[in-house]
């Protein structure tokens, strides 16, 4: 995971690595966070995290959307993120949030997935999506490459 967020560092708005000791922080996703993969042979191309651990299942929060570089814009981060909408909704969760940049690419996705603006501060937009609300094709039939959850079954 350390490779994969190191790769994709400079798609990050403002890039990962000004902002968190990235080894430190594929350590603490890979132990905390409910991760959902996608993979190419040995090359792991995209990843969605989130954290599930609000004992009172008001909020699963997204804490990293990434997809390699020469893989964007092929699908994997709706897929991934969608499978993690579903994941949280099956565990009962009343809503997922997360936090963006705005001026951030995936803001595009994160609306199309139906994310919908919280609070605001001067760089970073506060998103959410209720759970309880369907919509069609937001987390319907999704799939994820989730080594982790495999290796623990």
């Amino acid at each position: 995971m350390h490779a994969h967020l190191t790769i994709c560092a400079h798609a990050f708005t403002p890039p990962l690595d000004r902002r968190v000791a990235i080894r430190d922080y594929a350590a603490k996703l890979t132990t905390r966070a409910e991760r959902f993969e996608a993979w190419e042979g040995p090359a792991l191309i995209g990843l969605v995290a989130v954290y599930c651990n609000d004992p009172a299942r008001i909020a699963a929060f997204v804490t990293s959307v990434s997809v390699v570089p020469e893989r964007t814009q092929a699908g994997i981060g709706h897929s991934l993120l969608a499978a993690a909408i579903a994941h949280a909704r099956g565990l009962g969760f009343r809503r997922i949030a997360l936090h963006v940049d705005r001026e951030a690419s995936a803001r595009a996705l994160y609306r199309r997935l139906g994310f919908a603006d919280g609070a605001q501060d001067d760089a970073t937009l506060h998103l959410s999506l209720d759970l309880a609300a369907r919509r069609p094709g937001a987390g319907e039939n999704a799939t994820s490459h989730d080594r982790d959850r495999e290796a623990r079954s």
